[in-house]
């Protein structure tokens, strides 16, 4: 019976997994599929997959490191930089820790820490940190910022889909919580701080991005994607055309000034 069940399971991901392809195909002006990027999508659900199910055995696990993110800031030491900043925030933690057994739990946070990051560096982003059960990255708008934020943008978007079709199928089949993200962005110029004077000592940012894009977030519901009006105005007019423009921020006591008007900061959700 257990045979019969993991195989149905089993055909039953791999089902939805096609239907998800299915809508992310794209097609250039002669209507061709563009199969490489379908492949690769397909690829890293499927490595999320098997990663996931042998950590849940006790036969995987995960090697999850910051070290990438702290070489790129370690360049720019006590200088402002142009960065868009992602803060990912795992939904529903604090009740997972309070039902779950800890190992579950443990395993649980590692997989979404690891596949979150991957999909980072995926989109050449950098992790910045995990802080308890959020992540925060940041991409280098030095060079190009209407692309890095239509990067960021698209890195946001993946990070949703590998939660909901890579991660969840497995820790549903193992009647395990679902998984959900809420995802805020925004851009401008942060501080490089280091707190030591050896190379080895940690670094991290400072700055008035860092604290809009976790407001940002908190504003944000589940499996949705909030963007600041300085990544707004730097996307592609067909991305813009997916956002609104959250009203009465006020209300909810956001505070944040665009210091270029002196008017409110304005946030724009999916």
């Amino acid at each position: 019976m257990t045979n019969n069940r993991d195989e149905t399971d089993e055909k039953r991901i791999k089902e939805n997994n096609r239907r998800m392809f299915d809508r992310l195909i794209d097609y250039d002006s002669s209507g061709t599929k563009h199969a490489e990027k379908l492949s690769d999508f397909q690829s890293l659900l499927e490595q999320t997959q098997d990663r996931l199910t042998d950590a849940l055995s006790e036969r995987y696990q995960y090697i999850t490191s910051i070290k990438r993110g702290q070489d790129f800031l370690l360049n720019h030491v006590s200088s402002k930089v142009p960065l868009v900043v992602l803060y990912a925030d795992l939904v529903g933690s604090t009740d997972m820790s309070m039902t779950l057994p800890p190992d579950k739990l443990v395993t649980i946070i590692r997989a979404f820490s690891h596949e979150m990051s991957s999909v980072v560096k995926n989109y050449n982003g950098y992790v910045l940190k995990y802080v308890g059960d959020a992540i925060i990255a940041f991409f280098d708008a030095g060079y190009n910022k209407y692309l890095v934020c239509d990067n960021a943008l698209n890195c946001a978007e993946s990070m949703i889909n590998v939660l909901t079709n890579g991660l969840n199928p497995i820790l549903s089949k193992d009647n395990l919580p679902q998984l959900r993200i809420k995802i805020g962005i925004t851009e401008g110029e942060t501080v490089v701080v280091q707190y030591g004077y050896d190379k080895s000592s940690q670094l991290d940012l400072l700055g008035y991005s860092l604290n809009v894009a976790a407001k940002i977030t908190s504003l944000t519901p589940p499996n949705k994607i909030s963007i600041g009006e300085n990544v707004f105005k730097l996307l592609h007019p067909e991305l813009q055309s997916k956002f609104h423009e959250l009203a009465n921020l006020t209300l909810s006591g956001w505070r944040y000034i665009n210091h270029q008007t002196g008017e409110i900061y304005k946030v724009y959700a999916l």
